[in-house]
């Protein structure tokens, strides 16, 4: 007879509102109950409080999802030692989040050969003369240089935008040399890089990883926030669809990222990756709405199967499989698939889709069903009322809320199609 055990899941959460109601509430319904290696397994999933704590002290957590790390110290300590010193699982690795920002990946996907658009390094502006070694470090080495001659060389249109920044803070369009030093005369104390515009493109996309899952969308970065994600099924063929899930998973197996977005334009038919170091990526329905479910969804399939085998924490990605890959003779295409193959083994794509399959069967109908609920309202209600006007509340909680069933009647459809 199987033993029984329950695995403990804590929600590490900031501002979230919406994904994690959501996620309790499906988990909830779901009532799992799942033969899992000899043992009966049932899941509890609760928030993590902030508190002092002793080092040496063990959580009851298996698995933690965090949503801090990125910028609230005390929890990332937190996370890296329960990640360290007692195994739990967490999404995400709180070391590659601190250590790889967006010039470290740039840098590193270049090495593999993807279409980064050509991008250069440019100090600071401004500087903070309090410390004596700053002062005497910028009068001695940095060198005067020719802004205008770095733009020309890079091309326009073109950005200028924090090394180490994201969620579009900060990032200027420059068209000219003047448009170029006017965005570097605000830019204060912080490291630019400045990134060719990739011209001609027809479509910009967002990859949103879990685990071996992408989900992919069309995005209009020039809508208001709630109009970014653009609702629609038909706008990539199979063939480009699996391309960019495949670009999207080995840049996050690369970093050792469960749970990470990556932005990317089409042109000429390749697609170009310019943002994807962003491992705390919107979960919002105020922002994803048609695309929410899916979201959703897989986080509950990536978390269940982490914290049902008792996955261990990979705490160092191994880098050396894709170097050698991209010193082969081969084409970029060729190296894509050989890149993939190590990403979909380092998320275990095989026995995580088998463990779909088995134990996670009701999913889609549960979900299905709990997003057309009064309840779900109630949840899209109380995360619209944290951002909106009165006045604007129930208008855009309909709003949201109707994207919603656009995507329950596609989904019936496409489980139809099956």
């Amino acid at each position: 007879m199987s033993t029984e055990s329950v695995r403990q899941i804590g929600l590490s959460l900031g501002a979230d509102i919406c994904w994690p109601a959501s996620y309790e509430e499906i988990v909830q319904k779901l009532d799992l109950r799942l033969d899992v290696g000899g043992e009966r397994v049932r899941f509890h999933v609760e928030r993590v409080t902030v508190e002092p704590y002793d080092l040496a002290y063990k959580p009851k957590y298996d698995l933690v999802i965090d949503r801090l790390t990125h910028w609230y110290m005390i929890s990332r300590e937190w996370i890296k030692k329960i990640a360290l010193m007692d195994g739990v699982y967490v999404l995400n690795n709180p070391w590659s989040i601190q250590a790889n920002e967006k010039h470290t990946t740039y840098c590193a996907m270049m090495r593999l050969g993807f279409p980064i658009p050509e991008t250069w390094m440019v100090p600071a502006k401004e500087y903070d003369w309090k410390s004596w070694d700053t002062e005497t470090v910028v009068k001695k080495y940095n060198r005067l240089f020719d802004l205008g001659k770095v733009g020309a060389k890079v091309g326009y249109p073109a950005f200028l935008k924090p090394y180490d920044g994201g969620g579009w803070v900060g990032v200027t369009r420059v068209t000219d040399a003047a448009s170029l030093h006017g965005a570097y005369d605000k830019s204060g104390q912080r490291i630019q890089h400045l990134q060719a515009g990739v011209k001609d493109w027809d479509l910009f996309i967002r990859g949103v990883g879990l685990g071996p899952q992408v989900w992919i969308a069309k995005y209009d970065p020039d809508q208001p926030l709630h109009g970014r994600y653009v609702a629609a099924t038909d706008f990539l063929s199979d063939a480009e669809r699996t391309r960019a899930e495949k670009i999207t998973r080995v840049i996050n197996a690369f970093f050792a990222w469960d749970f990470n977005s990556c932005e990317m334009l089409r042109a000429g038919g390749t697609f170009h990756p310019i943002d994807f170091a962003n491992a705390c990526p919107d979960s919002q329905v105020t922002s994803l709405h048609f695309y929410f479910p899916d979201h959703v969804k897989n986080i509950l399939r990536w978390t269940l199967f982490c914290a049902a085998t008792k996955r261990r924490v990979k705490l160092n990605p191994d880098w050396a499989p894709y170097l050698a890959i991209a010193d082969m003779d081969l084409s970029f295409d060729e190296k894509l698939d050989r890149y993939d193959a190590i990403a979909r083994a380092w998320f275990d794509a095989d026995r995580f889709e088998e463990f779909c399959g088995t134990h996670l069967a009701t999913l889609d109908e549960v979900a299905h069903d709990f997003f057309g609920t009064a309840r779900f309202r109630d949840i899209v209600r109380e995360k619209v009322s944290a951002l909106y006007p009165k006045h604007e509340i129930e208008p855009f909680t309909d709003h949201f809320f109707g994207k919603v069933q656009d995507w329950r009647r596609h989904d019936a459809a496409r489980r139809a199609a099956r």
